[in-house]
């Protein structure tokens, strides 16, 4: 027969389960401020106290990927009707669409800065999870001279901010030629994730048996296929959870992407606040790029969650 609850007991939970819902929503309201600001009209953006309720509008996503200079003659009413109709919405917040000699539209840089993100963040993840699952299995099954104080040497790459060694690296990359190039951040990135890869690597394969290839060895696996056919498999939470740091790392990077890059292979983190409207700051363009910016690693992290929550004992030998 199960216990009955005593009213203090009672309670501890109600004030478990509001303390957090609690700390739900305050690690929430940022996400939802920055999502309602997406959409809202621009001289709603900064309003104290904060507009709550509003009628949504689409105009910052327009201006997000639209290039825009300030409207110094309002167009004849033929030109409006003319216009399609998110051309129209820049009207109506005095701006007009920057167009070429042809009359086609200039878009904004964005598009690019964000595939730049997915190229580098992508690339550099699996390289260093890649490298990081090598290396920790070397570390973790075969004894070497001074493993330790390498060990520690890797370690120590994480020592320093990425500012500080960020002009000597700029220095570096400028006499190579690597300066605002995808394989120039892409080095960084994978350098400054390795060894996070590394250590996070060993602990999972620490933690599985060795008795398993010794086994895959004597049925006649080779020593590489003992690694991919039952390592790997065993090690997949680790990988997943390791990939999703490295990602979330070199997807938000701002420092480097800042000083080491221009134009060619900008990222979005320091292309984002670059948006500004006619003369102040345009948060709901920046609210919009922001909200866009973070759907690749929402996405990624919910494709790989069935792995987070997977133990250790995925892919055993059985019976």
């Amino acid at each position: 027969m199960a216990a009955v609850r005593t009213s203090g007991e009672v309670a501890l939970n109600r004030v478990a389960i509001a303390a957090v819902i609690v700390i739900t929503l305050v690690f929430l309201a940022p996400i939802y401020w920055i999502a309602s600001t997406a959409f809202k009209p621009r001289n709603l953006a900064t309003t104290i106290p904060p507009t709550v309720l509003f009628q949504p509008e689409v105009s910052p996503w327009v201006k997000l990927f639209t290039k825009r200079s300030q409207l110094r003659t309002q167009p004849t009413p033929e030109e409006y009707e003319a216009a399609p109709w998110w051309e129209r919405i820049v009207f109506d917040g005095g701006e007009k669409v920057v167009r070429d000699g042809r009359g086609n539209v200039q878009w904004s840089a964005y598009p690019d800065r964000f595939m730049n993100s997915l190229i580098v963040a992508i690339t550099s993840t699996v390289l260093a999870v890649g490298m990081g699952t090598f290396t920790a299995y070397g570390f973790s099954r075969f004894k070497m001279k001074g493993e330790a104080d390498l060990l520690f040497f890797i370690l120590s790459t994480r020592m320093l901010p990425p500012v500080v060694v960020a002009i000597p690296m700029f220095l570096m990359y400028r006499m190579v030629g690597l300066n605002d190039t995808h394989w120039g951040l892409i080095i960084l990135y994978t350098a400054f994730n390795l060894s996070f890869s590394v250590w996070l690597m060993k602990g999972f394969i620490d933690e599985i048996p060795k008795e398993y290839e010794e086994a895959a060895l004597v049925d006649g696996y080779t020593r590489m296929q003992a690694f991919f056919k039952v390592v790997l498999p065993e090690a997949a939470t680790g990988i997943a959870a390791t990939a999703v740091f490295c990602f979330i790392t070199a997807w938000n990077e701002y420092a480097f992407a800042l000083i080491m890059t221009n134009r060619r292979a900008q990222t979005a983190p320091p292309f984002i606040p670059s948006q500004v409207g006619s003369g102040l700051p345009d948060w709901t363009v920046i609210a919009a790029g922001t909200v866009l910016f973070l759907l690749p690693v929402a996405i990624f992290t919910f494709l790989l969650r069935n792995h987070l929550l997977r133990g250790m004992s995925f892919g055993a030998i059985r019976k």
